[in-house]
């Protein structure tokens, strides 16, 4: 199975920064990386999607303009840059590696990690 771990998160002030890092013991060349986000009762919400050469394909318009998506395929390695944080923000943040055009729940997803915002 392809494990994923997801770092970088932790508590900040709000109006700070985190980069949130996801290595996979997979491949992710040609993959979907997504990042998705639940807070405590309430849905699970997609937060980006970045493709191997085009970029960010998604962003979510609660995090447009503060968030970024990116990623390192020769170090199986997404990222989400996260600035301007909103207490908003706070939940477990996913990294999900998938095939494009499966859904979510198909694909390879970490354990989360907790971003809070204070």
């Amino acid at each position: 199975d392809v494990q994923l771990v997801e770092s970088g998160g932790g508590s900040v002030q709000t109006g700070g920064s985190l980069t949130l890092s996801c290595t996979t013991s997979g491949y992710t060349y040609g993959l979907c990386m997504a990042w998705f986000r639940q807070a405590p009762g309430k849905a699970r919400e997609g937060v980006a999607r970045i493709g191997s050469t085009s970029g960010t394909a998604f962003i979510a318009d609660s995090v447009k303009g503060r968030f970024t998506g990116s990623r390192d395929d020769a170090k199986n390695t997404a990222y989400l840059q996260m600035n301007s944080l909103k207490p908003e923000d706070t939940a477990v943040y996913f990294c999900v590696r998938r095939l494009w055009g499966v859904p979510a729940t198909m694909g390879d997803w970490g354990q989360g990690t907790q971003v809070t915002v204070s």
